[in-house]
């Protein structure tokens, strides 16, 4: 099993913690101290040595900050987490602030700001400058400094008292082939280098762990579920790569690999480096590490992450690799969708025993590498969390009646996968059928989709969300995030989103997943991923460059879950082409009987 199930939330732990920490606080002579869930790659997902946020608070989440103060605290976090966070967190020594509502910045002035300091007083929050942006600390100086609040540089005081805090992650590094990245790595540093020079650089930093390790057609192990590798790299204009990385990592296959042209350091050099540098640096302020910016001691250009667009837009080999994999991984879900039609209603199965069926019918794949992200079980009010994760003391009996959500993924050598599907076991209420094809009318907007180029995520959006708000209705998650070719199931800088401003291009692949979370109830989620191509012509209707969707994923929606006569004409349309589909791609890799089950789960509507 990749997965475990252990408890790791203990409330109760927090107590003893934020005692200790508050001592160091005094030690140092601060008002404060930011606890975030970044690491110093600045990557979603971080290694256990760097699960401050969850060991000092309790909060697994994967979005998230601390502030503690010297007599109250507070954990800051997204809609997404708005019910797991009440539950992980110990209510008298943590405040919960939901963004967008709130904001760190807002809480802390609420507690310490002190308007015009005529005196020159201050308070003073510390903050470790390897675990925090540019730009996020930017911010939050812009709205604390005028209220008399400093934001210093310091010692990570977590780190001080967490004793037994795991070592950092040494994971092996993997080349990853040429047929699959279809582009050498010459190729690829020789394209960005050009790209550095042009917006008037001289070198590029690069601190995210997926953009290095596309860069260089390598993968690594020091991110669970992720395949990439901790490092850091200086891309200079010319091509030529500095890499920081622990020498024990990488094999004499890896270092040949990699070639005269990539120069191999110990991390611990990384600053000094960048002391060194000559002629103007580019920099993403929104993921190098303050403490990055502070060594430079060449000019500074602001840019975005030279590699992260490139990486976005996926070649034809990337796009192979994926549509293969998720034919395999639509087979895969076809006989655990099968299993649980026939087991779910016998009110037997927990959601760990479901949870651990779906990874052994995607092991039976041997390019299964891992699953790309911890499985999603939620039945019944567990899935009105949209990131829940089912341990051995919330595990619960699905019940005939009940509304079961399933969100997860596999990391195969050739792709990434990521599905979400929300089936009924049993009769569901009829305002979740009703909900559920709310949901599904907006899954269908997005797959249909066509637009302009040039348009962003932002723009797409509220396709995903009309059919929802008409019902006054809506969701606390973005629409869709992108997904790697075998890197991180969470990739930018493309997303479906209320925020999203980067314009989608033809290869980028994202998720399309909008739902609704009935709290203490049910929750529904449907999800596809998608990749953007050229819009079909349509004779003598276009007077411009137009984008559209192809569906990536492949395995059957549940029609028992669908009110048909919310759908209109154009969407029972496209649902049944859907499921036609799906069963002439999938049905051949299954056996007789699950065969039979995948042709009654896709006839027409």
């Amino acid at each position: 099993m990749f997965q475990t199930f252990e408890t790791t939330s203990r409330p109760e732990n927090a107590l003893p913690r934020l005692a200790a920490l508050r001592a160091e606080l005094a030690r140092e002579g601060l008002s404060g101290f930011l606890i975030p869930r970044a690491d110093a790659h600045q990557g979603e997902y971080v290694a256990p040595r760097d699960e401050r946020l969850a060991w000092l608070t309790g909060f697994t989440g994967s979005a998230g900050n601390a502030v503690v103060l010297e007599d109250t605290a507070a954990v800051v976090t997204d809609g997404r987490y708005k019910v797991q966070v009440r539950e992980q967190l110990d209510a008298g020594s943590f405040e919960t602030v939901i963004t967008p509502g709130g904001s760190l910045s807002g809480w802390i002035d609420a507690k310490l700001g002190q308007g015009d300091v005529a005196d020159g007083s201050e308070a003073r929050i510390g903050f470790d400058p390897w675990l925090h942006s540019v730009s996020e600390i930017e911010k939050l100086r812009k709205a604390l400094e005028p209220r008399g609040i400093a934001l210093l540089p310091w010692d990570n005081l977590v780190d001080r008292i967490w004793d037994d805090q795991p070592e950092p992650p040494m994971g092996e590094m993997s080349i990853h082939p040429l047929d699959l990245a279809g582009e050498s790595h010459d190729e690829k540093r020789a394209r960005i280098g050009r790209a550095v020079a042009a917006e008037g650089a001289a070198s590029a930093v690069i601190t995210l762990p997926d953009s290095i390790a596309w860069l260089l057609n390598i993968r690594g192990s020091d991110i669970v579920r992720n395949p990439v590798p901790h490092a850091f790299a200086i891309l200079h204009a010319g091509g030529t790569v500095d890499l920081f990385s622990a020498s024990g990592k990488m094999t004499q296959l890896l270092r040949e690999h990699l070639g005269d042209e990539i120069a191999v350091h110990a991390p611990e050099a990384f600053s000094a480096w960048l002391g060194a540098l000559d002629g103007p640096v580019l920099v993403d302020p929104a993921s190098l590490p303050v403490a990055a910016w502070d060594a430079i001691g060449a000019k500074i250009v602001r840019g975005s992450d030279p590699v992260s667009l490139p990486k976005a837009r996926k070649n034809p080999a990337e796009l192979a690799g994926m549509a293969a994999a998720h034919v395999r991984d639509g087979a895969a879900m076809a006989r655990f969708l099968a299993w649980i039609d026939r087991e779910a209603p016998s009110g037997t199965l927990t959601e760990i025993a479901i949870a651990t069926r779906l990874e052994e019918e995607r092991a039976a794949d041997p390019t299964l590498r891992d699953i790309s992200f911890e499985t999603i079980v939620g039945s019944g009010p567990h899935g009105a969390m949209p990131h829940y994760r089912v341990n051995t003391e919330s595990d619960r009996t699905v019940m005939p009646g009940d509304v079961l959500l399933v969100d997860s993924g596999g990391q195969y050598s050739d792709g990434t996968t990521d599905i979400t599907r929300t089936v009924a076991v049993g009769e569901v209420p009829d305002r979740a059928r009703r909900a559920f094809t709310l949901v599904l009318k907006g899954m269908i907007a997005i797959s249909r989709a066509r637009w302009p180029k040039g348009l962003a995520g932002r723009d797409l959006d509220p396709l995903a969300r009309a059919a929802l708000w008409r019902a006054g209705l809506d969701f606390d998650h973005g629409t869709g995030h992108g997904v790697g070719a075998y890197l991180s199931v969470h990739e930018g800088p493309q997303r479906l989103s209320r925020t999203s401003e980067v314009p989608l291009e033809t290869g980028m692949i994202l998720s399309n997943e909008p739902g609704y979370y009935d709290e203490g109830e049910f929750g529904i989620r449907i999800e596809n991923l998608v990749s953007v191509i050229p819009a079909p012509a349509l004779p003598g209707a276009d007077d411009r460059e137009m984008l559209s969707f192809s569906t990536l994923t492949f395995a059957p929606i549940d029609r028992r879950m669908i009110e048909p006569a919310l759908l209109d004409a154009e969407e029972r349309s496209w649902l049944d082409a859907y499921h036609a589909e799906v069963a002439a791609r999938i049905g051949p890799l299954l056996d007789a009987s699950v065969s039979e089950w995948l042709d009654g789960a896709c006839r027409p509507l």
